[in-house]
């Protein structure tokens, strides 16, 4: 039986990840053993995008192909402003038929999405 879910970042700098997420996101973490942390997200869905030519916004597809983190919230507007306090800056948060969104960079380089969704969501 499935119980859960374990989602990876790639980073080329995983000490500053690690701590952007615990001190400046706030996420719980356990350490796995030699200061590998693994933080608890918020409850999550999974959702299946289209991939290659003609659809908007492609990811190659291939054995590498990216795993895309949102994080979700009530009020883009408010979590902006928030984590501007702690020294982030985010994209500029863009109307999309699904929902209002943005993104911020780890300080490894990768990107985390943040949106407020404008459709049914599985959370319940």
């Amino acid at each position: 039986m499935i119980h859960g879910a374990h989602f990876l970042i790639y980073s080329d700098d995983a000490e500053a990840d690690r701590a952007f997420l615990r001190d400046v996101l706030g996420l719980r973490a356990v350490d796995a053993g030699h200061g590998w942390l693994i933080f608890a997200l918020p409850p999550a869905e999974v959702a299946v995008h289209p991939a290659g030519e003609g659809v908007r916004d492609p990811i190659p597809v291939g054995r590498y192909a990216p795993i895309v983190l949102y994080l979700m919230c009530d009020d883009v507007g408010a979590e902006v402003a928030a984590l501007a306090a702690k020294g982030v800056e985010c994209a500029k948060v863009e109307e999309e038929d699904w929902g209002l969104s943005t993104s911020f960079a780890l300080p490894g380089g990768g990107r985390i999405g943040l949106y407020r969704p404008l459709h049914p969501t599985a959370l319940g």
